[in-house]
């Protein structure tokens, strides 16, 4: 194509104007407003006009609603532009639903975007360096647009996945003396028949070892996003940071999870929107629903439904955000222990039931029914419909809407409601154990995390213990890791070490690709992973993250050697976990004396950051560390930073 053929064509420019007449009428203000008010408000009413509202309606009180949208969609719901993944392609849809009922109930409803990236896209890739600091930056840009609209009276925040979502909530968290709502994006559809979005993402590893042939790898992979809206089929990020929204009052009741694209889910836009009309009307603001009661609410949820553990990022997140105090490792231990794991969902079973199923059987609503009778809530703490918890609960108790989910889940799928979520006598008979343990020892002197639910069962000993002592075999980087893996150079009982991978080397990467590959190959189970990254939600084994101090910033995990001997265990019982260094070569010692072994060697030598990590994430980092590191949430703290730059 020549320059010529590429630029001319047409005659558009016989129908060029250079005026128009502009909206008829007059804008509705009045001298004293002409004389007291800043000039922005003024030109937002021309411009209001300018885009078609109502001149007559201009007075009416505004509020913004902010999603995480993308994607361009016809009419008919086709693709024109596609998203980047399916938890914001329907977002639209709900945003579009709540501003007709503010347009409805006379006020003026704002729309704006932060479009969010799909963790499960960017497995393995440089992109999931800008995974989690997309989180923070996120973040920024949705409080500045909350306040680049000074006239809003009250904000609502549609999200659904893994990063824009607790993105949303920190940014909602900051509105102080301003209602806000999240409204949760809800999840996708099972396949009928076919795998979930969780397992189909180990189609590669699987047909690397000959356990698939590529006929069944493709089908499998088309099949599973079978709706084209919502976040995964399973309890991962995206799905706990809906059911943390809830439990936090800043979402209404049976909300989370809900099947997007349905009736159910397309209500919960305009009942949200109608909500936020009563909380302006009561003088309600987030800080009447976020307080440190509905933090450690949130805590307990999030204990009982055995989510992922990216939470303990994003809970002190918002809870940072909202000024209040954040959770300590000791907070969540203490949690941990008195909170009995209540759902059986994927990818923790026993029996893995999809998040969709958990919705028709109550979701966060039946569980915190459980939840009240073992006085385990505070259920006084007020939420976004403007009662209280306690006034919430009891409507569930005897709605309609609760019958008739669990009906439709019995009759849909033959499920009963009962096996799906667990009263704490039921869990306990069907052998649930709490599901978050935090290791500690001499190679994670600061703590580590694992989910400890999703070991083997036939791993675990009679005791309810844990017990893995193998040879360490180390790798700088994921994809190192994952063709050993895809290789067979990972042997029955191995201790997988992946460093470099914190927030200093990659980001705090997201790991899934190892943990996916290690669950569904055969003699992987027996393979244990330590790491200074993070992990999916929906990963499963005995796998420890968070490890900290990271190997960058001279955590002892950056001293081990291939041949090391390590010795994990973790009590599922008592929430007791140690990670240590026992052995180098054929000698074995106590963990006391490996912590001296490992005092006295020196770093790595071949440590460093990814070679595809960027100045962006570099910055994030340095700001994080600075802020209170992993175990602060990841956050920018202004004060600490400040104080650091000496300013």
């Amino acid at each position: 194509m020549t320059l010529q053929e590429l630029m001319d064509g047409g005659e558009d420019w016989a129908a060029l104007r250079t005026h128009d007449r502009g909206p008829e009428g007059a804008l509705p203000i009045t001298p004293e407003m002409l004389i007291q008010q800043p000039s922005g408000n003024l030109f937002g009413l021309s411009q209001n006009a300018g885009m078609g509202w109502d001149v007559a309606r201009l007075r009416d009180p505004e509020y913004l609603i902010l999603s995480t949208h993308g994607g361009v969609r016809a009419e008919d719901g086709t693709p024109i532009a596609l998203g980047f993944h399916t938890g914001h392609w329907e977002v639209g849809l709900l945003v579009a639903e709540a501003a007709r009922t503010l347009r409805n109930r006379h006020a003026i409803p704002f729309a704006g975007a932060v479009t969010d990236p799909c963790d499960g896209r960017t497995q393995g890739t440089a992109g999931m360096l800008d995974s989690l600091p997309y989180r923070n930056d996120a973040a920024m840009v949705l409080r500045r647009l909350m306040r680049s609209l000074p006239t809003r009276k009250g904000v609502i925040g549609v999200a659904t996945c893994d990063k824009g979502l607790p993105a949303m909530m920190m940014a909602l968290a900051s509105s102080g003396s301003y209602p806000s709502i999240l409204v949760p994006g809800g999840v996708t559809l099972l396949p009928e028949e076919g795998e979930d979005a969780g397992k189909v993402q180990t189609i590669g590893a699987r047909f690397a070892q000959g356990q698939i042939s590529l006929d069944y790898a493709a089908e499998m992979g088309c099949k599973a996003c079978a709706s084209p809206g919502g976040g995964c089929q399973f309890l991962g990020t995206a799905a706990t940071s809906q059911v943390v929204a809830e439990a936090l009052g800043m979402s209404l009741p049976h909300t989370a999870l809900a099947p997007s694209g349905q009736p159910v889910w397309l209500r919960a836009a305009k009942q949200s929107a109608m909500a936020m009309l009563r909380m302006t009307a009561l003088g309600m603001g987030t800080r009447d629903v976020l307080t440190d009661a509905a933090i450690r609410n949130a805590m307990v949820v999030f204990a009982a439904f055995g989510g992922s553990t990216n939470l303990l990022l994003h809970i002190p997140a918002v809870a940072h955000a909202a000024g209040l105090k954040r959770p300590t490792t000791q907070d969540w231990i203490a949690v941990n222990r008195a909170v009995p794991r209540l759902v059986d969902a994927l990818p923790n079973g026993p029996q893995g039931y999809a998040t969709v199923q958990v919705f028709l059987a109550g979701a966060v609503p039946e569980v915190m029914l459980h939840l009240r009778r073992a006085g385990l809530l505070d259920t006084s703490v007020r939420t976004v419909t403007g009662e209280t918890l306690d006034a919430n609960l009891d409507w569930w108790e005897s709605s309609e809407r609760r019958t008739q989910m669990r009906a439709r889940l019995l009759q849909l799928d033959g499920i009963d409601a009962n096996d799906v979520i667990f009263s704490p006598d039921g869990a306990r008979l069907r052998g649930l154990t709490p599901t978050v343990c935090f290791p500690v020892g001499n190679l994670a002197p600061d703590g580590s995390v694992i989910k400890s639910t999703s070991i083997d069962p036939t791993l675990i000993d009679a005791d309810g213990v844990y017990r893995h002592t193998g040879p360490a075999r180390v790798f700088i980087t994921e994809a190192d890791a994952i063709h050993a893996i895809k290789d067979g150079k990972v042997s029955h009982g191995d201790v997988m070490v992946l460093v470099c991978g914190g927030p200093l080397g990659a980001g705090m990467q997201e790991v899934y690709q190892i943990t996916s590959a290690l669950k569904n190959l055969p003699f992987c189970k027996h393979v244990a992973v330590l790491t200074d990254a993070r992990f999916s939600g929906v990963s499963t084994g005995a796998c420890i993250g968070h490890i900290s101090p990271e190997a960058l910033a001279g955590g002892p995990i950056g001293r081990i050697v291939d041949g090391d001997t390590i010795s994990i265990l973790v009590d599922r019982n008592s929430l007791h976990a140690t990670v240590d260094l026992v052995g180098e070569g054929v000698q074995t010692f106590p963990a006391e004396e490996g912590s001296k072994r490992l005092a006295a060697r020196s770093p790595r030598t071949d440590l460093k950051p990814h070679p595809d990590m960027t100045d962006d994430t570099r910055l994030w980092a340095a700001l994080v560390q600075a802020s209170g590191g992993v175990w602060g949430g990841c956050v920018y703290d202004a004060n600490a930073i400040t104080a650091r730059l000496q300013i």
